[in-house]
């Protein structure tokens, strides 16, 4: 059997866990940017906090994920929990290190001047650093994204769902029928829905930050 005669055959099956692929790995970004970006804003002006904040967060990137969902499956057992735990921890520091350079890059004389028309320090967040920074946290967003998709696959490991399902099952059943047609379909997945997803980042961005900055 073919590479495509087997998609074809388990179609169903291949679309499911892509689905489930996907939801997981937006939803830990989506968790991940609203806990990272709240890291960013509480830290940023302070340089001896950015700097532990980015350490920190870039301590998690020296564990090997395997690793780290091998040492959470005592702890949260296998599944949603490891996975979701696993997938929040890799993602923040692009988030985090790009929230703070986003902020702390926007001009003085920007904020001075939102100041002088009366804003309140959190309005200037809100309105002006937030929005002038929101190139850099999307971007920091993307590469979060795109780690999560290759990482969210070894959550397999721990009966997380998606397509890394495929990919362990085909290798466990290395020289058997189809398991190379399995363990195939389970990576060219990966790699599909990164593309797309990366493409709906540049779609997103393109509706949400305005031309001025843009340009």
């Amino acid at each position: 059997m073919t590479l495509w005669e087997f998609v074809g055959d388990r179609w169903s099956r291949l679309a499911i866990e892509a689905y489930q692929h996907a939801s997981v790995v937006i939803q830990c970004t989506l968790i991940a940017a609203v806990i990272g970006i709240l890291i960013g804003v509480a830290v940023y002006r302070s340089p001896l906090g950015s700097i532990v904040a980015t350490a920190l967060a870039s301590t998690v990137l020296t564990i090997p994920s395997f690793a780290l969902l091998g040492l959470l499956i005592p702890v949260l057992g296998l599944g949603v929990a490891p996975t979701v735990t696993v997938l929040v921890l890799y993602a923040l520091l692009p988030i985090v290190r790009n929230t703070i350079v986003g902020l702390g890059g926007v001009d003085a004389a920007v904020t001075d001047a939102a100041r002088g028309i009366g804003m309140n320090r959190v309005a200037v967040l809100t309105r002006v650093e937030l929005r002038l920074a929101w190139p850099a946290i999307l971007a920091g967003m993307r590469v979060s994204t795109q780690m999560l998709m290759g990482i969210a696959a070894i959550a397999a490991y721990a009966k997380g769902p998606g397509l890394g399902t495929e990919i362990f099952s085909g290798l466990n059943r290395a020289g058997a029928a189809n398991a190379t047609n399995q363990a195939l379909a389970g990576t060219i997945g990966v790699i599909v829905l990164a593309l797309v997803v990366d493409g709906l980042y540049l779609i997103i961005a393109r509706l949400t930050t305005s031309r001025g900055i843009r340009g």
